[in-house]
């Protein structure tokens, strides 16, 4: 259990003995604001002392709501695996991915472009929480960089897959020159 004694900033993560788990992402005057899993959000007194507080954060001078509702995506990543709902474009609903082989006599493969797309976002969404992890492991400095320079080059290989997407901002991205 943490200590309480200073006030906890947006990403720190409680168990409420009613509300179950949540993660702090704004300050109020007098509460803070916690997105509870199972609850959404709710606001809870600065002096409430009956939960247990499982990863303390700072609070800062001032935070923006982008900046908690970044962290807030950072820790569900990180800890709860969730996969957040892509969509694909609307051109692609419906449609079939058809793989010809260069093979004279072996027949196509057909398979809908949704269950192909699905497959792409979870790869996406498993690379996401292994960044997470190598950020979170005792490798060195030098180490997690490494690690981090080849999942940038698999995004850069996967570029190619952001036709699919109906959103740019849920698109690959590798490195940048």
């Amino acid at each position: 259990m943490v200590s309480t004694e200073q006030l906890m900033g947006p990403g720190s993560r409680v168990r409420h003995p009613a509300y179950g788990e949540g993660v702090v992402i704004r300050l109020h005057p007098v509460a803070y604001e916690v997105c509870f899993i199972a609850y959404g959000l709710k606001q809870v007194g600065k002096e409430y002392s009956q939960w247990e507080v499982i990863e303390q954060i700072p609070a800062e001078e001032s935070v923006t709501y982008t900046d908690a509702e970044r962290s807030l995506m950072k820790i569900l990543r990180a800890w709860g695996e969730i996969s957040e709902t892509v969509k694909l474009g609307d051109k692609w609903t419906g449609g079939t991915l058809i793989l010809k082989p260069g093979e004279a006599g072996l027949k196509d493969k057909e398979m809908p472009i949704e269950a192909f797309f699905h497959k792409i976002v979870m790869t996406r969404d498993r690379l996401r929480v292994m960044e997470q992890r190598i950020n979170a492991s005792p490798l060195s400095d030098e180490e997690k960089v490494n690690l981090q320079q080849y999942i940038t080059k698999i995004y850069g290989s996967l570029t190619s897959f952001n036709i699919l997407f109906k959103n740019k901002e849920d698109h690959f991205v590798g490195e940048k020159s």
